[in-house]
């Protein structure tokens, strides 16, 4: 019986370790805004980041398929900003953000800002519900095999849902949001963009 808890007490010290050295490997310590424990999304409101035009890295590519069956290139958006929302329906600030989100996407539309969502989790049913439920009107694709995932990696976390990124007209990222996106700051950030 001792050692079956001494067993335990080993594991669960070697995985709060590798816990710990996983949350120094990222640069800062988020624990406190990943208070929704594994449940796949950051609570609270979105941490958020600009970049300066001199310090962004390379054009994103990405490229998939919408739940509406047209092919998306995130390379045929340059010139205008895109703004990329990483989502699923059952994520409770998701959820929260969505119908903002749509307003935003309203505001800016003849602005020369595109969006375009990326669904994480969910069959085309279940993101069809939500963006009916919500309104939603601009595109998403879904990522289940997580390739878009992929090609976001340096830029989104792969727990960070949602999370929001402004493209530049380069396709750089200018902008990024992650948990909920607080209107007035994603405003702001897509204005600062917009004006470049």
């Amino acid at each position: 019986m001792n050692a079956h808890l001494t067993r335990r007490g080993l594991l669960g010290a070697v995985g709060g370790a590798a816990g710990a050295l996983l949350l120094a490997a990222c640069g800062t310590d988020t624990s406190d805004r990943y208070a929704s424990g594994d449940s796949g999304y950051i609570s609270g409101d979105g941490v958020s980041t600009e970049i300066a035009p001199e310090d962004r890295g390379e054009a994103l590519e990405i490229t998939g398929t919408t739940y509406d069956g047209e092919d998306f290139a995130s390379a045929e958006h340059h010139g205008e900003v895109l703004v990329l929302n990483v989502w699923y329906a059952s994520c409770p600030p998701c959820r929260k953000e969505a119908p903002e989100l749509q307003k935003i996407h309203e505001e800016y539309q003849d602005r020369g800002v595109s969006f375009i969502g990326v669904n994480v989790r969910d069959a085309e049913g279940p993101a069809r519900a939500f963006e009916e439920t919500y309104g939603i009107t601009y595109p998403s694709m879904p990522d289940a095999d997580a390739e878009i995932m992929y090609s976001l990696r340096g830029q989104v976390a792969p727990n960070a849902v949602p999370s929001t990124l402004v493209l530049d007209h380069e396709g750089r990222v200018a902008a990024r949001v992650s948990g909920a996106a607080d209107p007035s700051v994603l405003r702001a950030m897509i204005d600062a963009v917009v004006d470049e």
